[in-house]
């Protein structure tokens, strides 16, 4: 049972006194007097309690005097032991000048499995950190000790545990209470000095490494001084190559800013690597360097004429830039680094129709330098603007260094494959470009590694894509659009003849005299081997049948001791060259049943034909579509089948037809198709299986149709009329709305078409389907 009685009560400020700690505590006059009137009573006990400053005490120590004596600096201290955990209480009455409470016992509880396996971790706890402080005579005091609560007392010693932990375990009178309150705190202890401890021996392991790489450098550079070696480079170099170099004002600040951190850095340092690399990619960039542009429009068309055919937009566009630089040279306007003073275009076009040798040819008539750089597959932002100096490896950006690479400020950059620019959770680069391609924003294009305003106002920049829809609008709302759409049979016979034959016979070190390709070779190459908006494949054909040549030449050399005859590659040769021609006409052949419609389609290889065929089977009124047909091609189609059972006494159709299994199929099923110009074609074929009358063979068609029969303009006329012309097709029909375009298209497939702009529907159908059996037989 608990025991309350009264004692004269001692306040110590500076320690927290437990049961079984022995304690010296320095006596001032009111401790003086507590500890007389202890010694007075009958008990000869005293309460030592912690001095608080926020509250009164509710828990103190029961404590007996061992001795009271002086200390070696002339005061007097007492000796006190920590018994018995007591309960502070209320005031009492006693003698002397003392300060008497009333104090009640705390209990001791029978011990508990939860306490000894709390004191048995406890104390692992304390033997490590023991021995990590290599205190033996303690590790066997502590071993020796069985009483989960006097175990948990022991830690009033403890130098790791602040006073305020101390009066906690105080005030905590339950032993597994406490012994989990030390369990937490030795161990978080014991962790920091682990990492305290790692983190020492990492720095004294660093200070060896670093003394040691000190001496090695002094010897190296002791070697190097009887070697008669230059030294790298120091801060003192790169300050003087800095002020001797020709920059604007805030790029030399940015630079000797650098240059004091470098002379401030120790050589060990890693930073002094980055220091040293952004000067030198800082002191290689021209920021004061730029061409001369030509001012010879004439002799810059000429240029232009010589290396490509037709591509009249691309050259008007840059003989239009050149005359303008040219006026404003002549009165004394600012030309270089004007802001706003660049261009930036986007050559969009099938491939093989030169757009990306185009840029080459451009810079020669601005006597520019030429930076190509390539887009394709770029999915890293940082690709664009650079990656951050604080990354191991950093660089920076394409842009950046294709102007380090121009070595002028002014180059003419192709951006090759820009509708290629994919992203990711690195960024995307596309967006990055926004501000590089803005003529608005771009003289203060600012790279991450540099971190510095690069002017790129007066960069010529040409952009190549085949797919402008893959273009982000913001992108290209930023640069001027330049289509090149593909080159008509004529195109490419002249092409062939002026530029790939004389480069494909350099190359097979031929020469006019041994080899001559006739213009009709050249056409049925273009007509029936090739059917491609560009000249790529006819090039791969040329330097295919002379090669053939080449090796024909030789045989007949090694085998006749006369001189060899001329080669000469007609029409008729070709299957000994070439082999059979790949392609030929084949819409009579796949519209000569009913159900099969012609129509015209933009993709990335230009434009191209179209079948879609039609078929009713008997079953469930509805529409099956198959050939991997996208979203609005399905709806077309829906649109279509809608429209004829809405009108099919208009376009003499028997409703009892189209109450079937309508099939509608587009070939090349393993090529994905969509968009909106599939429409009118899709009415046609519908009507011709149901009327059973065929689709003329000559006929092509492009256009989106709505529910109510009106023909919606499409894109892509030019290309869809060229492919028009390369297969043979004659009537072509198109939106009327479209009717503008035909102003793009080149006047010999003008010429070789009758294309026909179109605001309804039934009427192409009504054109496009052949006469009725019984109309014919009627007229006769």
């Amino acid at each position: 049972m608990s025991q309350t009685y009264s004692l004269p009560v001692l306040f110590v400020p500076d320690v927290v006194v437990l049961p079984g700690m022995v304690v010296p505590i320095p006596l001032d006059d009111a401790a003086q007097a507590t500890v007389d009137a202890a010694r007075a009573s009958e008990t000869g006990k005293l309460l030592v309690a912690p001095r608080l400053d926020d509250r009164y005490p509710t828990y103190g120590v029961i404590a007996s005097i061992v001795q009271v004596g002086r200390i070696p600096g002339g005061g007097i201290a007492a000796v006190v032991k920590g018994e018995q955990r007591a309960q502070i209480g209320t005031g009492t009455p006693g003698h002397g000048a003392a300060l008497w409470v009333e104090v009640t016992e705390v209990d001791a509880v029978e011990v508990t499995d939860d306490d000894r396996e709390l004191a048995g971790e406890y104390k692992k706890l304390v033997l490590a950190m023991l021995q990590r402080r290599e205190a033996w005579q303690l590790i066997d005091a502590v071993n020796k000790m069985s009483d989960p609560s006097d175990l948990a007392d022991t830690s009033g010693y403890a130098s790791w545990l602040s006073d305020e932990q101390k009066r906690e375990l105080l005030e905590t009178p339950v032993t597994a209470a406490r012994l989990r309150l030390l369990i937490e705190w030795t161990g978080d202890h014991l962790a920091e000095s682990e990492v305290t401890e790692k983190i020492a021996e990492d720095v004294r392991a660093g200070m060896d490494k670093q003394q040691k790489e000190f001496l090695l450098r002094q010897q190296l550079a002791a070697i190097r001084k009887e070697l008669g070696e230059d030294e790298p480079e120091g801060a003192d170099d790169y300050r003087g190559r800095v002020e001797a170099a020709d920059l604007p004002e805030k790029v030399r600040e940015a630079a000797l800013r650098e240059v004091g951190k470098l002379e401030r850095a120790s050589d060990q340092s890693p930073e002094t690597g980055w220091i040293r690399t952004w000067l030198d990619t800082v002191l290689d960039l021209p920021w004061n360097t730029s061409t001369e542009d030509s001012t010879d429009v004439k002799g810059a068309r000429e240029i232009l004429d010589a290396d490509h055919h037709g591509l009249d937009d691309v050259k008007d566009r840059i003989v239009e830039y050149l005359a303008v630089r040219a006026r404003r040279a002549e009165r004394g306007l600012q030309v270089v680094g004007g802001r706003g003073s660049g261009a930036v275009m986007v050559l969009a076009g099938p491939p093989g129709v030169g757009k990306t040798s185009l840029g080459e040819s451009v810079a020669r008539a601005l006597g520019r330098k030429f930076v190509r750089v390539a887009l394709g597959g770029v999915r890293d932002e940082s690709e664009i603007r650079g990656h951050r100096r604080t990354y191991v490896g950093a660089l920076p950006g394409r842009i950046v260094r294709a102007i380090g690479e121009a070595g002028s400020m002014n180059p003419v950059v192709l951006l090759d494959e820009i509708d290629k620019v994919g992203s990711d959770y690195r960024g995307d680069p596309a967006a990055a470009l926004l501000e590089v391609l803005d003529p608005a924003q771009n003289h203060t294009f600012r790279d991450h590694y540099l971190d510095l305003d690069l002017d790129l106002s007066d960069v010529l920049f040409l952009a190549t894509a085949n797919v402008i829809e893959n273009i982000p609008s913001a992108l290209l709302d930023r640069m001027e659009l330049v289509t090149l759409d593909g080159y008509t049979e004529d195109d490419k016979v002249a092409i062939a003849r002026d530029y790939l034959l004389p480069r494909q016979a350099e190359r097979a070190a031929l020469t006019p005299d041994e080899v001559t390709v006739t213009d009709a070779a050249l056409r049925e190459i273009a007509a029936n081997y090739t059917r491609e908006p560009g000249v790529r494949q006819f090039e791969r054909l040329l330097a295919k049948a002379l090669r053939k040549a080449a090796t024909n030449l030789a045989i007949e050399s090694g085998e006749e001791e006369t001189p060899t005859v001329p080669v000469t590659i007609d029409e008729p040769d070709l299957r000994d060259y070439l082999g059979r021609p790949r392609f030929t006409p084949e819409s009579a052949e796949r519209t000569a049943v009913p159900g099969v419609a012609t129509g015209l389609a933009v993709t990335g290889m230009g434009g191209d034909v179209l079948f879609i065929e039609v078929n009713a089977t008997e079953g469930e009124p509805g529409l099956k579509l198959t050939g991997q047909l996208g979203d609005v091609m399905k709806e077309s189609a829906q649109i279509a089948l809608s429209y004829v059972r809405a009108h099919a006494e208009q376009l003499g159709v028997d409703p009892k037809a189209l109450d079937k299994t309508i099939h509608v199929h587009v070939p090349a099923g393993a090529v994905p198709k969509d968009g909106p110009s599939a429409g009118v074609t899709m009415v046609t074929a519908l009507v011709s299986m149901a009327t059973g009358r065929q689709v003329r063979s000559d006929v092509g068609m492009t256009g989106e149709v709505t529910l109510n029969g009106r023909v919606l303009p499409i894109g892509g006329v030019k290309q869809k009329l060229l492919a028009a012309q390369r297969n043979g097709l004659k009537t072509i029909f198109i939106p009327q709305r479209n009717e503008p375009d035909l102003d793009d298209v080149p006047a010999e497939v003008l010429d070789a078409l009758d294309v026909r702009p179109m605001t309804d529907v039934a009427e192409i159908v009504a054109q496009a389907l052949e006469v009725a059996v019984d109309a014919q037989v009627s007229a006769a």
